[in-house]
């Protein structure tokens, strides 16, 4: 890979596909799981709230629909207001550090804060009440849609993980790809990215 930093169109570009592509994925998987598995969906009159488990890997890892009306790991449930707030907020973050703290310079920042728009626009989604049916309860309305469960047996907080999907393992995954960036491999100054080749140039002449 050049050492040569993206264009700004070039940048833009990618940082719109993957932020797409996250955020189809994520809400594609919730609509195609919950009208699968939901309870609600599948038995209207049940006041049953999840679905049981369906193993892609037996008593591991499988498919299992529920809602969460709090953050992740379920804390401070019934604040969905202040959780758009936040999230809005999180998103003038995103775009300010992209383009005027030029955060698209580098290629690793740029596919985190992508990854991290996807999540955040997929959980949003749920939280605005834009996803579910007249038929759903209005206690779920403003409620955010997970399937996804992992649970390692016999292993504190492991057994079960608390069910999530796409969009939080996006925003985990790229809040934790930039930790490590920043961490051990600092990123180079905009204006040394080029001082190789020049230094070469300068010894051609």
């Amino acid at each position: 890979m050049s050492s040569k930093q993206p264009s700004l169109g070039t940048a833009i570009f990618w940082f719109v596909m993957v932020a797409t592509v996250g955020l189809a994925a994520d809400l594609i998987s919730k609509t195609v799981v919950f009208a699968a598995y939901w309870p609600y969906y599948q038995h209207p009159n049940t006041w049953q709230p999840s679905s049981e488990p369906h193993w892609l890997i037996d008593g591991m890892l499988g498919f299992q629909t529920s809602t969460n009306g709090g953050a992740l790991f379920g804390m401070m449930q019934g604040y969905q207001s202040v959780f758009i707030v936040l999230s809005l907020m999180a998103l003038l973050a995103v775009v300010s550090w992209l383009f005027l703290y030029g955060a698209w310079r580098d290629r690793i920042l740029l596919l985190c804060l992508a990854m991290i728009t996807a999540g955040i626009l997929g959980n949003l989604y749920d939280r605005m009440g834009l996803w579910h049916e007249l038929r759903t309860p209005e206690v779920y309305h403003y409620q955010v849609r997970d399937w996804i469960h992992f649970r390692i047996q016999g292993v504190p907080f492991f057994d079960p993980w608390p069910n999530f999907n796409i969009a939080d393992a996006l925003l985990v995954c790229g809040v934790g790809v930039m930790m490590v960036q920043n961490l051990f491999f600092a990123p180079i100054p905009p204006e040394q990215v080029d001082a190789p080749a020049n230094a070469s140039d300068g010894d051609a002449n």
